[in-house]
């Protein structure tokens, strides 16, 4: 395959399960857990549903959803009325596309996190013609948990009260809890009327045209700690190695731990709500691995626009980088849209590197062999 011969293909929308993606392996389905959470006997159903349809892997995407790989397209149908049977399935696609909603996940049961989040499902149809990756959080806890998480409307606390706050913006909108959802569907409004091909993401919009000063002036709460592997009041926190959770091992940390449902986070960990923590060799369970700050793509062969396989080697690496690892199939760089200390990105079979940067970076070495980057200095 030829390298930066031409440009890989960006798709303007997520796969869903009413619109799965053709990729390398199959068809790619992705689950969108209501509130991210998943009771126990819904997860194992999953697990079982991605070993009878699928590669006997889920994957977690940085939008707290999951994914079903591998999936043929005879069996799509078959798989759509299994998610149905166990509740993860929206009945109206339309519905189901409009339904991209972070929560922080440390919510409890019936708080405002929860009540906004299911007043916002109910009222869905209401919204306008958004674009497919068009999103909201609601990350209304004492502390934004969310805030370097994809969103173009924010739900959030601020120092008088819960505020609404255009991606983009510094400050928001105060609101009752019981307008809130009435004033973020007319924000919505306003980002639908205004949006060009070229500003498809309410930050891009904000850029290049003001919004109303009616939407400003009230500043959100601080920036909580990060969610890191271990254990909680709800229950352990772990992480998955390139968001990767396989499905037996899921299921049996399911059972042995008494877990009563799985909440899943954009930052490839996973909480099991009033489990015990227990050994999983196969997740992670120390913030310190080096793998939690490692980023991989799914690679070739699983994704026909990769020009190199791409976990096998972040793995070998990951211990060997001081910092954060990026290693990407193509210039697309999906597994991290940010910048990492070390990129390395795909190119006919080899690695170009990047320092400091995004796969689509000018790289400072190319054509760069796996042995050659086994005896490289890359701290």
């Amino acid at each position: 395959m030829s390298a930066r011969s031409s440009k890989p293909v960006v798709q303007g929308w997520c796969p869903g399960a009413h619109r799965p993606m053709m990729s390398g392996d199959g068809l790619v389905v992705r689950v969108r857990p209501r509130l991210a959470r998943l009771s126990a006997a819904q997860t194992l159903g999953l697990c079982e549903l991605a070993e009878r349809f699928g590669n006997g892997t889920i994957d977690l995407t940085n939008r707290a959803n999951l994914q079903l790989r591998g999936v043929t397209e005879a069996d799509h149908r078959s798989l759509l009325a299994e998610l149905a049977a166990l509740d993860l399935l929206d009945a109206e696609p339309g519905i189901e596309v409009r339904r991209n909603i972070l929560v922080s996940p440390l919510y409890q049961a019936d708080d405002l996190t929860t009540r906004l989040a299911h007043e916002l499902i109910e009222r869905l149809g209401e919204l306008p013609a958004l674009p497919a990756k068009f999103g909201f959080a609601i990350d209304t806890g004492p502390k934004r948990q969310l805030a370097g998480d994809s969103a173009d409307i924010r739900l959030e606390l601020g120092e008088a009260g819960l505020i609404l706050r255009a991606d983009g913006c510094e400050s928001g909108r105060s609101v009752t809890e019981g307008e809130a959802i009435d004033r973020l569907i007319e924000l919505a409004v306003w980002f639908s009327t205004h949006f060009t091909p070229e500003t498809r993401r309410m930050a891009r919009l904000i850029s290049s045209r003001q919004l109303p000063t009616e939407w400003l002036g009230d500043h959100p709460c601080a920036i909580g700690e990060p969610l890191e592997p271990g254990t909680y009041l709800l229950g352990p926190v772990y992480g998955a190695p390139f968001g990767q959770l396989p499905a037996k091992q899921l299921s049996d940390l399911i059972g042995k731990s008494g877990a009563l449902a799985m909440r899943v986070t954009p930052w490839r960990m996973f909480l099991l709500e009033g489990g015990a923590t227990i050994s999983a060799p196969d997740f992670v369970t120390d913030g310190t691995d080096p793998l939690m700050t490692t980023d991989a793509c799914p690679g070739a062969p699983l994704c026909p626009q990769a020009e190199v396989e791409t976990r096998g080697i972040a793995r070998e690496l990951a211990q060997r980088v001081s910092g954060n690892l990026h290693v990407s199939g193509c210039t697309k760089g999906c597994a991290r849209m940010g910048p990492a200390d070390i990129t390395l990105v795909g190119s006919a079979g080899r690695f170009d590197l990047v320092k400091q940067g995004r796969a689509g970076d000018e790289p400072i070495q190319r054509g760069l062999t796996p042995e050659t980057l086994m005896t490289m200095d890359l701290t």
